[in-house]
């Protein structure tokens, strides 16, 4: 089992940021934690991951509810990225309400699932196991 490339937190709050890098370093899912504060912020931050492969992706724990750019339009201008960046990312949505227009918007992007706060090693292993194949794990 391979290990992920790194694993990208994007949401407002740097203490839920905080908050759930706690819940993931027991995992040992990574070496490399990043975070974003909005949408623009984690694109950049995608683009600049030249590590990540289909096989070592980038984990991308993404909220909706942001300013300057929020889940909804993140995932739109994630489109727009070059193929070899989307292949290698795993965009995985957390939030904790969601309108149910969202919720069905949802199923037009490539994410891999959904989860609400608070994150969770248990939420996030399952999430692992049912939509990676076992392509990421621990050491």
């Amino acid at each position: 089992m391979h290990q992920l490339a790194s694993i990208l937190l994007v949401d407002d709050d740097p203490s839920t940021n905080f908050l759930n890098e706690a819940a993931l370093y027991p995992l040992r899912l990574t070496d490399t934690y990043l975070t974003a504060h909005d949408g623009e912020e984690a694109l950049a931050l995608l683009r600049e991951q030249t590590q990540a492969t289909p096989e070592q992706p980038v984990l991308v724990l993404l909220d909706m509810a942001m300013p300057v750019m929020g889940g909804m339009e993140f995932l739109e201008a994630f489109r727009g990225l070059p193929a070899s960046i989307q292949a290698a990312t795993v965009l995985v949505v957390l939030a904790i309400n969601m309108s149910s227009v969202d919720m069905s918007r949802l199923g037009e992007y490539p994410i891999a699932g959904t989860m609400s706060k608070p994150l969770t090693g248990d939420r996030l292993s399952t999430i692992l196991s049912l939509h990676f194949n076992g392509r990421a794990a621990g050491r």
